[in-house]
């Protein structure tokens, strides 16, 4: 639903920005309720201005943080939403929020553990399986990448082909038995279960069938392009259904 104003790509926040925020998302962990509540009201309500993205860092009920480096990121709903899937395949295509939803959708219970060490056990994702629109794309032979973008204008991942492949890939539009909302990256999010939390790409709006990996927007400032999560666990085992 957007406001009426025109829809501007994000602008990436710098390097001081992004870790005081950090702190500050640290220190309401750390807080009272009533204080996380009040800088939570205070940097909420002023969401749409704030011209350094701090409202996408602040402490969140349930567990999760929301991390953003862009300045603004607009708001997409089932008329305005569009995925595109192009790139090496033979039949590329673009999804309304509506078609995703019509396609068959795959539940997984997974933990959620993020880079930064702060996890959410047991979290619900639902969507469609990534492997069923590489398949209806009809990927060719010389494939061995994905690259995926999003609509913020700043962030963007890569998967190898055998990666996204997996059954426990999804297209995500619901988390925790909800619609995505957009501060969780919906309508629509890259969910990589078996991956450090960054790799599940929020606000995605393109899928780009490659030949090699690229690295995406957190792997170009040092974080690791592939990144299971601990494989002495059994989380990185591929499910079977």
């Amino acid at each position: 639903m957007n406001s009426g104003q025109p829809e501007q790509e994000g602008r990436p926040i710098g390097r001081r920005v992004l870790l005081g925020t950090l702190g500050l998302g640290a220190l309401g962990v750390v807080a009272a309720p009533t204080l996380q509540r009040g800088l939570e009201s205070f940097l909420g309500s002023a969401a749409d201005k704030d011209p350094t993205g701090l409202t996408g860092l602040l402490p969140n009920g349930g567990g999760f943080r929301y991390y953003s480096v862009a300045a603004s990121v607009p708001h997409k709903n089932a008329t305005t939403y569009r995925l595109t899937v192009d790139g090496l395949v033979d039949r590329p295509r673009t999804y309304t929020l509506p078609e995703l939803r019509a396609l068959p959708q795959t539940r997984l219970v997974r933990d959620v553990q993020c880079v930064t060490g702060w996890r959410v056990p047991d979290t619900p994702f639902e969507g469609v399986r990534l492997s069923r629109l590489l398949d209806a794309a009809g990927v060719r032979p010389t494939a061995k990448a994905i690259r995926f973008t999003c609509f913020d204008g700043t962030y963007s991942e890569s998967l190898t082909l055998d990666q996204a492949r997996r059954a426990d890939v999804l297209v995500a539009l619901r988390m925790r038995d909800e619609d995505l909302s957009h501060a969780h990256g919906g309508p629509v999010r890259l969910y990589v279960a078996p991956m450090y939390f960054y790799k599940s790409a929020k606000w995605l709006s393109g899928i780009t069938v490659t030949e090699d990996v690229e690295p995406g927007y957190w792997e170009e400032r040092g974080y690791d392009i592939d990144a299971w999560v601990g494989r002495s666990n059994g989380r990185d085992d591929e499910p079977t259904s």
